[in-house]
């Protein structure tokens, strides 16, 4: 209805004009009030009928005029300059002359009645219907770009559908300094955002440069929070381009955005060919990886995917999604509560489901917890281990993938050496299997379970304080859908005794990251405060990812890098399973470290053979 009311209005109007400037037209040229002759009237009547069955052809009244801009003036002129040509063959054969003059000047008069009309309404709609500075529960705004997407930005805001109210533009690109821009002034680069945020008494920044790369958007992001203004973004490239967020969907900076890298993207075709109509197997599929890996590995449709786990509210729960996200795939879901340490149901499990592919990412992470407890690490993460990767041997698993951790490199904690020693095992199956044992070491994942995010979030949601261990202490980080990748991409790459390592750029200061976390909370570091406690038992200034023996310098692969295989004497790892549960809690630590260290002296055990089977 509105839109039968607008057309009616500007239908009425474009007559008006179109008859009218051809008959000014005829005054202005011949200095006569007699233009009422038949050469003017024909032309008035081919004019008025040409541009409306133009108009309706190039689709000149469904353009929201309020957003008009030069592409909207050149559809203008394009529909009353083919008006005019008609206009003059009409002219021409009703009379057979030609009124060049006269044909002119009412295609100047109509380009400038025309636009000039939509000029008007949209300068009356922004200046006159909506005007957001008049409210005061409207925030006055800086926008970082003043390229195309900062100026629709500002359209945006100054229609009135957002409670932020535009001031001025900062921009980096030195041609665009001290212009103005849809009304505002370009007043500074990026570096000047502090100055100018204070001396305008900005409330709220807007970044508005969705190309923009992670190095440079944590550039910006750190000139922003040295002010108390809040700072969001507008969606990604890729996401403006497929139409899933509108450019004015603002959002708030994310922890990722602020890794100071691109996110790693593998190539996932190039697995297609060993998960495609496969069957796979995920342990700890309930778990933040595991039901990562699940998501993405049903997209590449496999025949079966059997979700494997020991909560069985996890399990259920990424069963239900799976299903409601994958019900027209043909892949056949289903779920096994079973605990790794039960090694006869494990065992069956793998022989009847027969997997082609096994990712194993269940395990035992939290450092301080098997600190206190590391028989249940022994028990979880090596004997787990052992049992997941003997029952894929017997099974005749194609591919077995375990996640591993970057704390498995020189460990100092019952964590770390308990992955350490799970990759010693998985190496040692490699050599006497059919199977493909390989292991993927990741940095800390950000937003996982257990991980220290989520702990900042509720310390800041709290009132604080934010507690960091050590203020130097610093992790590499990737994000939960680039590990899953990784682990995908690392069955693709698999050879067999394989360690795959992400490259995931330079180390994050945790205290930064607290920081960080606090400004994007909307507080500042005074009003939550940041507490030091001291490193925690197990745990290491800085992470490595390979140590000296493993390097391989080249990269295997885009953005990942391989460890060397290594020599394991198994011996060692058979004396900790038959003696962990009799040790104590000390003594078990100083095992588990002799063994991931290569420090035991096995000199002084029991030597004992343990085959692959």
């Amino acid at each position: 209805m509105i839109y039968k009311h607008r057309l009616s209005v500007l239908m009425l109007l474009d007559s008006l004009i179109v008859v009218s400037a051809i008959f000014l037209g005829a005054f202005l040229v011949n200095a006569s009030f007699n233009v009422f002759t038949f050469p003017v009237i024909a032309s008035s009547v081919a004019l008025f009928a040409s541009y409306h069955l133009f108009a309706f052809v190039y689709h000149l009244y469904k353009k929201a005029w309020e957003y008009a801009s030069i592409q909207e003036m050149l559809l203008i002129a394009k529909v009353v300059s083919v008006s005019i040509v008609c206009a003059g063959v009409v002219q021409l054969a009703a009379t057979g002359n030609l009124q060049y003059r006269l044909l002119l000047v009412t295609w100047m008069l109509h380009i400038l009645l025309i636009g000039g009309s939509r000029f008007c309404w949209r300068v009356f709609r922004t200046n006159v219907l909506s005007v957001p500075g008049e409210r005061e529960d409207v925030k006055r705004t800086l926008i970082v770009g003043a390229g195309s997407a900062g100026t629709m930005v500002v359209r945006q805001l100054l229609s009135g559908s957002q409670e932020l109210k535009p001031v001025a533009f900062v921009d980096d690109n030195v041609n665009l300094l001290g212009l103005d821009i849809m009304g505002l002034p370009v007043l500074g680069s990026t570096a000047d955002i502090e100055a100018i945020v204070t001396s305008l008494r900005i409330e709220h920044v807007v970044i508005a440069i969705p190309s923009l790369g992670k190095n440079k958007l944590k550039k910006i992001y750190d000139e922003c929070a040295k002010t108390p203004a809040k700072t969001q973004t507008i969606p990604s490239l890729e996401d403006l381009a497929i139409g899933k967020i509108a450019v004015s969907q603002f959002r708030d900076v994310q922890v990722e955005d602020l890794l100071g890298r691109e996110p790693v993207t593998l190539d996932l075709e190039s697995i297609s060919d060993y998960i495609t109509d496969k069957v796979v197997l995920v342990t700890g599929a309930g778990g933040s990886i595991g039901s990562e890996v699940c998501r993405q590995i049903s997209a590449f449709r496999p025949r079966k995917l059997v979700l494997l786990g020991h909560g069985e509210n996890s399990i259920y729960s990424i069963e239900i999604e799976l299903k409601a996200a994958f019900r027209d795939s043909g892949i056949q879901f289903y779920t096994e509560i079973a605990d790794l340490q039960d090694e006869a149901k494990i065992i069956g499990v793998m022989n009847y489901h027969k997997p082609n592919v096994v990712y194993h990412a269940a395990a035992h992470k939290h450092v301080p917890l098997m600190q206190r407890n590391p028989e249940e690490a022994v028990k979880n993460n090596i004997l787990g281990t052992l049992h997941a990767a003997k029952a894929a041997d017997l099974a005749g698993v194609g591919t077995f993938v375990m996640v591993s951790t970057d704390k498995a490199v020189n460990p100092t904690s019952v964590m770390g050496s308990t992955k350490r020693i799970a990759e010693m095992i998985i190496q040692n199956m490699d050599r006497f299997s059919q199977t493909k044992f390989v292991a993927v070491r990741f940095g800390n994942v950000l937003g996982s379970r257990g991980s220290v995010i989520p702990l900042f979030r509720r310390q800041i949601e709290n009132g604080g304080p934010v507690t960091v261990t050590h203020p130097d202490m610093v992790r590499y980080f990737m994000t939960i859908p680039e590990a899953s990748r990784l682990v995908i991409q690392a069955g693709a790459l698999a050879r067999g005794g394989e360690i795959f390592v992400l490259d995931m750029g330079d180390p994050v200061k945790i205290l930064d990251l607290a920081k960080n976390l606090i400004r994007m909370s909307g507080y500042s570091l005074e009003e939550i405060g940041i507490e030091f406690t001291g490193m925690r038992p197990g745990e290491k200034l800085y992470e490595e990812l390979l140590n000296e023996t493993e390097v391989h310098e080249a990269q295997i692969y885009p953005k990942i890098y391989i460890g060397k295989s290594t020599e394991v004497d198994f011996n060692g790892i058979h004396h900790l399973l038959s003696v962990y549960e009799d040790l104590t809690i000390e003594e078990l630590r100083k095992l588990l470290l002799d063994i991931a260290n290569d420090r035991l002296e096995l000199g002084s055990i029991p030597l004992a053979t343990v085959s692959a089977g």
